[in-house]
């Protein structure tokens, strides 16, 4: 049960650190691309919630391999 909460912790931590990783160089690229042109402020959006979504899929992991879902 250990290696269990080890490879849960695992998976969602390691995808935390990579969406924070993401959003830095996804949220910076696109308040740049924003401020040039404000009317693409919802494209670049979608983006930061592309990158927002490897955390979720992290958390589902997560779970899974504790067996919750």
């Amino acid at each position: 049960m250990k290696f269990g909460l080890i490879a849960a912790a695992a998976a969602f931590g390691l995808g935390a650190i990579g969406a924070g990783f993401a959003i830095s160089h996804v949220g910076a690229a696109a308040m740049g691309a924003v401020a040039e042109k404000p009317q693409i402020a919802g494209q670049a959006l979608i983006f930061v919630a592309l990158a927002e979504g490897i955390v979720v899929f992290g958390f589902i992991t997560a779970l899974m391999i504790l067996g919750k879902v």
